[in-house]
């Protein structure tokens, strides 16, 4: 009967490490050996280090701050961070990427895989109001968008690497990327760029990950999304070209204002009726322009706006109704319609495998219970091109604290942020970064779409 019972429990423990390798290998084809999985106390360290450089960051963080820099113009930004970077003792330096964007590289122990942490370094045409103490010093132009955070944090996350990269197997590249809020009128720049000009080869990279302040999530919080994260991004600039009359006598001209007022609520049957209704989609116009004199019916009138979708189907056929709705209002009017529309980038997708082969970096930077699972964003994010050549991973950082007025919404003057979310974004890119080179052989999810 005893030696029944010993046969009975062998059985099982083979059951149960056999079932073990097997959900291993379902969740997880390319783990690596036992003899290559992260060290426990590593992460230990790696809280240690970055309780030690978050002076540092919250440092760099107002330096950056109070120096904004436009799209394609971050040449003090990026000479900033080139300078850290090289007093940190990165392994390979490479600057002056799409104009003036930075590229590191921290080279571990041995042979491995290549993970990519990406921040982006310009601001916005903003006055500041918050009235903090390393608040804009240039008129006109704000971080209002968080990316210094994102640029100081980064930075954080290469002072740490760089102290740990004889205990990491692989690389690790850093990208600092300019214009991600997009380029002046007639140049290039931005991710499509940084592609272009070879960030992600030489090495070659298996996976990028990146993140994002949010303010409407509390500090310590992480929000994520398997798949589409953040909309596909169309700009549209429409002119509608009607005939100058004198506005005693409107019957002598044809009235490009109120052909665009049509215009402008036609459009918005493409969300109502054209698109199925539980379909993400935002059709907005940010720019009309029109007129010189108040006695006078111009004859040409300006809109500019965007379109944002989530699903590419939706997008091509919201695009296509687009055209033909102005168009054929406009010519219902006796008007012509000259239609530009500008990609500025897909969806942001996150690869599902990839979010739940690092979801426990996420969870170990701020615990399983403060991960957010968010619903689609329609604001849109140039991340999305890395994301479109190898697996990707975007996520938002909490960084909302109503006792500091860290509340208002970026992208306006009193946006501000709290300065506690920068040692967690720092935290989350090492732990991300550390976990998929301990644990891949970078062949996770070849197939994102």
């Amino acid at each position: 009967m005893r030696r029944q019972t010993w046969m009975h429990l062998l059985a099982f423990l083979l059951w149960l490490i056999g079932g073990g390798i097997l959900v291993n290998n379902l969740l997880a084809p390319s783990v690596a050996t036992a003899a290559e999985t992260q060290p426990a106390p590593l992460a230990e360290e790696v809280q240690r280090l970055v309780q030690e450089v978050t002076p540092h960051v919250v440092q760099w963080r107002r330096e950056i701050h109070a120096y904004p820099e436009l799209g394609n113009r971050e040449e003090r930004t990026g000479q900033f961070v080139a300078q850290t970077l090289g007093q940190l003792g990165v392994d390979e330096l490479r600057t002056g990427v799409a104009h003036h964007g930075v590229v590191a590289l921290v080279r571990g122990k041995g042979p491995g895989p290549v993970i990519a942490l990406r921040a982006d370094m310009d601001a916005l045409p903003v006055q500041e109001e918050t009235g903090l103490p390393f608040a804009s010093r240039i008129p006109g132009r704000m971080h209002a968008c968080g990316h210094d955070a994102h640029t100081a944090m980064l930075l954080g996350a290469a002072a740490v690497l760089v102290r740990l990269r004889d205990q990491f197997p692989g690389a690790v590249k850093f990208i600092f990327q300019p214009a991600e809020e997009g380029t002046p009128p007639g140049e290039e720049g931005g991710a499509k760029l940084m592609i272009a000009q070879g960030v992600l080869e030489n090495p070659k990279v298996d996976a990028i990950f990146g993140m994002h302040v949010n303010v409407d999530l509390p500090t310590g919080k992480i929000g994520y999304r398997p798949g589409s994260l953040m909309a596909a991004v169309d700009r549209f600039r429409v002119a509608i070209v009607g005939k100058q009359s004198h506005a005693a006598m409107p019957w002598a001209g044809i009235d490009p204002i109120v052909t665009a007022s049509h215009v402008i609520t036609a459009v918005q049957t493409i969300a109502s009726r054209t698109i199925d209704a539980r379909e993400p989609i935002v059709v907005s116009f940010g720019i009309i322009r029109g007129g010189e004199a108040w006695n006078i019916i111009p004859q040409r009138v300006e809109l500019e706006g965007t379109i944002r979708t989530h699903n590419p189907q939706v997008r091509k056929t919201a695009n296509e109704a687009f055209r033909r709705i102005v168009t054929e209002v406009s010519a219902a009017f006796g008007a012509t319609a000259e239609i530009e529309m500008h990609d500025y980038g897909p969806a942001v997708w996150n690869d599902p495998k990839l979010l739940e082969f690092l979801k426990p970096a996420l969870a170990q930077a701020v615990g399983a219970e403060n991960l957010v699972e968010l619903q689609p964003v329609m604001g849109g994010e140039d991340f999305a091109h890395y994301a479109q050549k190898v697996p990707g991973l975007y996520v938002y950082v909490g960084a909302r604290n109503e006792s500091i007025g860290a509340i208002y919404p970026v992208h306006t003057p009193q946006f501000r942020l709290d300065e506690a979310a920068l040692p967690i974004g720092v935290k989350t890119h090492c732990l991300v970064a550390l976990r998929f080179l301990f644990e891949s052989q970078g062949t996770l999810a070849e197939g994102q779409k």
